[in-house]
């Protein structure tokens, strides 16, 4: 077990390594001047010239790059060309923020995902059953911008029965996290239900159906235990989904997140923070993924890892 953690853990920042050189080049052939940009337009070409030398950016795109990861190792992401601040405490205040969304957003996508495939599953091929599919294709393929419209204009504006933005309250989490949550809800209906409708032709529900146990305790007991485990694994991969629709949704509902963050970032082409604010996104997607596959052989000890 232990050699299997430390095993993924170097895969993972090899990972994270990859993902920040490739991000750092692409960033680097933005055809867009730092340094005219924090000495702003009327400044004079030796003005610019000197803040060019002072930040290192006439150097080649890779001693730049060690440069900067040399800082990141000692938890230095480097400071905001535009917002003159350091850009971990930047991410540090939006980053509770957002770890609230996404938390939000998985527990609604749960309830809603698993609820209706559990229901389907067990009308299959009944009208719930097409018609709670119907809604999950509908789920998966509106874009999350166009979710969010809907809901503000139905929920804030017509009965206005929700705030139309803003943080602080319960209120205002409602309905961002039904926004984010609507997608995965999709897809995990769709997979508790293939699932499901595995489980319950297999040998030891017949054989719990033979010995007389009740319907209601063989689906809670048995069905519903072993279908979900797909499930668990999905949610650390559900991390990423979130990450890239986070920035859509806080923009929406005014959110005060990363995701904000980074669209405010790439608008004004402020290298450090976009950086900061992918490395962090990428952190919690490759954590993600290894603590689903850290939990779901404890919870099936079938599945033995090497």
């Amino acid at each position: 077990m232990r050699n299997y953690v430390l095993r993924r853990l170097l895969q993972s920042a090899l990972i994270l390594l990859g993902i920040s050189l490739v991000t750092f080049i692409l960033l680097y052939l933005i055809p867009a001047d730092p340094a005219r940009q924090i000495a702003g337009r009327s400044a004079t070409a030796k003005t610019v010239a000197n803040i060019r030398a002072q930040l290192g950016l006439d150097d080649p795109v890779m001693i730049q790059y060690f440069r900067y990861l040399g800082g990141l190792v000692q938890g230095d992401m480097g400071r905001s060309y535009l917002q003159r601040a350091e850009v971990s405490v930047l991410i540090a205040g939006r980053l509770p923020a957002s770890l609230l969304l996404m938390v939000s957003a998985i527990v609604t996508e749960l309830i809603l995902g698993l609820t209706i495939g559990i229901i389907a599953a067990l009308n299959r091929n009944k009208l719930a059953d097409q018609t709670l599919m119907v809604f999950s294709f509908v789920s998966i393929s509106a874009p999350q911008f166009v979710i969010g419209i809907l809901l503000l204009y139905f929920f804030s504006i017509q009965f206005q029965l929700l705030p139309i933005g803003g943080y602080g309250t319960f209120a205002h989490l409602i309905l961002p996290s039904l926004t984010l949550g609507l997608l995965g809800a999709g897809w995990y209906s769709r997979m508790m239900r293939s699932s499901m409708i595995d489980v319950l032709h297999q040998d030891f529900i017949r054989t719990a159906r033979a010995k007389g146990i009740a319907k209601r305790q063989v689906i809670t007991g048995h069905v519903i235990p072993n279908a979900i485990l797909p499930i668990i694994a999905m949610v650390g991969i559900d991390i990423g989904l979130f990450m890239s629709g986070i920035v859509v949704v806080e923009s929406v509902f005014g959110w005060p997140g990363i995701g904000q963050l980074a669209r405010q970032a790439i608008q004004r082409i402020d290298i450090p923070v976009i950086m900061g604010v992918t490395i962090v996104s990428a952190t919690a997607i490759v954590l993600g993924n290894l603590l689903a596959d850290l939990i779901v052989p404890w919870i099936d000890p079938r599945i033995k890892i090497k």
